[in-house]
């Protein structure tokens, strides 16, 4: 059986932090923005967390990211 590769597309987008879980950037951040209050853009320049839920799907994805 040959070795898993990490899904590239996946590992660019996704970082594990020191206890476990995924982070992610948000979406709606690369154009529009005079349409969004200030606040909003604030909220989207930091990261978030993958959901439980996705996380079990992602996880597959990114077999051998550390």
């Amino acid at each position: 059986m040959p070795k898993m590769k990490t899904h590239r597309g996946a590992a660019k987008r996704f970082k594990k932090t020191g206890s476990g879980q995924l982070k992610r950037d948000h979406a709606y951040t690369s154009h529009l923005f005079a349409n969004k209050s200030t606040k909003a853009k604030r909220k989207l320049r930091k990261s978030g967390l993958v959901s439980k839920g996705d996380f079990k799907r992602i996880r597959h994805l990114l077999t051998y990211v550390k």
